[in-house]
């Protein structure tokens, strides 16, 4: 059961990501295709699947994000990401700021993806020393 949470978490991370970068090439000002319905909604199902599974693991191995150093690092990382996100996909208010906070995101999704793997809450940062 674990192992299929675990994978079931993984894909969903990988689709989220892959779906944040779609979705930030698709949403132009005046592009039609970023308003179709499939990707407003299907980001909400990756990411509430990528959330359940998380907590679910979570649950399972009686972790606590204050005890275990590099969960509470991939909780911070998460909220910088959906705060960086939700500027390069609809509160930026120019290009270069949307672009900006589009690569400080993917800077933060990496951050976490590396914080799972090493499970370091320095990430690749541990990896450079």
């Amino acid at each position: 059961m674990v192992s299929l949470l675990k994978w079931t978490h993984v894909s969903a991370a990988v689709l989220s990501g892959l779906g944040f970068v779609l979705r930030y090439l698709l949403v132009r000002p005046g592009s039609a295709a970023g308003r179709t319905a499939w990707v407003r909604i299907a980001p909400h199902v990756v990411d509430t699947a990528l959330l359940v599974t998380g907590v679910m693991l979570v649950w399972l191995a009686h972790a606590d994000p204050l005890t275990f150093s590099w969960l509470g690092a991939k909780l911070v990382g998460l909220a910088l990401y959906i705060l960086f996100g939700t500027v390069a996909l609809k509160r930026g208010r120019t290009t270069g700021a949307r672009a900006g906070a589009f690569l400080a995101a993917l800077a933060c999704f990496a951050y976490i993806a590396s914080v799972a793997l090493t499970r370091d809450p320095r990430g690749f940062v541990g990896l450079l020393q």
